[in-house]
């Protein structure tokens, strides 16, 4: 019994593992010859369910992707016949209506049978575009793409974000109608369109990334299947789309800075800070990556753009071999390079980190101080954690002990509200 029980759980683990891979194609390629993105989903899971109830016994097909795909086709075939005998108005038509049906059944089943020996690229592309569409809330967007694309369930997706699974449930759902209700095209969008909705993919990527790389709230400092995720998407959209200079600056953000995954928590999961991170643990390889991205991006004169000049800022730390090495005054004029490009308080507040590393705590300092009446920094917790760790450099410790203290009472995610603690109490009168 025992044997068989593993043998069972081998074969979901199996399954599970396979589904991540191919389940993004297998919608994709239905959302092509369907037209709607939910009825191609619920076909998807159709086959899932089939391999479920099916794999545990047979074993796992020698190419479980086409067994599958082949699977999810026949579903939607018998979809595809159910719909057309709804259209019978007389059944007096007979033989005569079940020949039409029959020949539009075979030319559905030819197209899709086309559709899945052509590359799967394109349909991709447009899942991803689709996923990502404007007419979504930004949360919608996020879900439905980790849904789609990732291959997430629905609980794993409540996990990630800590939000309860009703909620992301919900999110999906209306995700799904909302698209067909606004009748949104299967296509990757063209011209002026093109710009519009591709920002709005990278920022989706990138959100699933920073929530895997500084978890919101929560235990854990870190999440690294989101991180994981948003990569691979990362990687798929860059081999599809080649020559977007702003998806390979993404590409190479998330690549160098998911470099120091490994160095930014020790064994207790406790945080560690950039200043303080072993860099022999950084991932080398993932900065190799990351700088070939970041030159692919230069070379599609997208050296200016928001994600390379952020990616850019993390090749400097990359290139650094410790924090005294780094380049901090290239790194203080990139973030006012950026912040010309893409006002914002957050890359002033980064800035200022910058300035105070290049040119002494006080100078950043000043520049914090112009930001602390800021409304959209209100309840953001990194504004009192630099302002109390740049009063800490200049001996100003009383008032450092309170904002580290202020700014653990901001922070949502506990093992930052541990950091900071620690930091105030650090700063108390021996």
């Amino acid at each position: 019994m025992s044997t068989q029980i593993e043998t069972t759980a081998a074969t979901h683990r199996a399954i599970d593992a396979v589904w991540r891979i191919e389940s993004a194609r297998i919608i994709a390629a239905l959302a092509r010859i369907v037209r709607d993105v939910g009825l191609a989903e619920e076909l998807a899971q159709d086959a899932l369910v089939a391999a479920l109830e099916q794999w545990p016994g047979s074993g796992v097909p020698d190419n479980p992707g086409a067994w599958l795909m082949a699977t999810a086709k026949h579903r939607a075939l018998d979809h595809f016949r159910r719909s057309k005998l709804l259209e019978r108005k007389h059944e007096e038509l007979g033989r005569e209506l079940n020949s039409q049906q029959e020949s539009a059944v075979a030319n559905f089943e030819a197209e899709f049978d086309a559709a899945n020996e052509q590359n799967f690229g394109d349909d991709l592309l447009r899942l991803l575009f689709i996923s990502c569409h404007p007419v979504l809330s930004t949360e919608a967007r996020v879900a439905l793409t980790l849904r789609l694309l990732g291959g997430l369930t629905t609980q794993e997706i409540a996990r990630a974000f800590l939000v309860p699974e009703p909620t992301i449930a919900q999110r999906i759902v209306r995700a799904k109608r909302t698209l067909a209700e606004a009748r949104v095209p299967f296509e990757v969008p063209r011209g002026a369109e093109l710009a519009a909705r591709l920002s709005s993919v990278l920022e989706v990527l990138y959100l699933i990334f920073n929530e895997g790389y500084s978890a919101t709230a929560g235990e854990d400092w870190m999440r690294p299947a989101l991180i994981e995720d948003a990569l691979r998407l990362g990687r798929i959209l860059a081999g599809l789309a080649p020559e977007e200079p702003e998806v390979h600056g993404l590409v190479a953000l998330m690549e160098i800075q998911a470099s120091r995954t490994h160095a930014r928590t020790n064994s207790a999961g406790e945080p560690i800070l950039l200043a303080d991170q072993d860099r022999m643990r950084w991932d080398h390889a993932l900065i190799r990556h990351g700088l070939a991205e970041l030159q692919q991006a230069e070379r599609l004169n997208g050296a200016r753009s928001p994600y390379a000049m952020q990616a850019a800022i993390a090749a400097c730390h990359a290139r650094a071999g410790s924090s005294a090495q780094t380049d901090w005054p290239r790194i203080a004029t990139l973030y006012a390079a950026l912040a010309q490009l893409t006002p914002s308080p957050i890359i002033e507040l980064n800035r200022a980190v910058a300035v105070s590393m290049a040119f002494g705590p006080q100078a950043g300092l000043d520049i914090v101080d112009t930001l602390t009446s800021d409304p959209a920094l209100k309840s953001y917790h990194l504004l009192p954690a630099v302002r109390a760790d740049l009063l800490k450099k200049v001996g100003r410790l009383s008032e450092a002990q309170s904002e580290f203290t202020r700014a653990a009472s901001l922070a949502q995610n506990s093992r930052e509200r541990t950091l900071l603690l620690t930091r105030a109490a650090s700063c108390a009168p021996s």
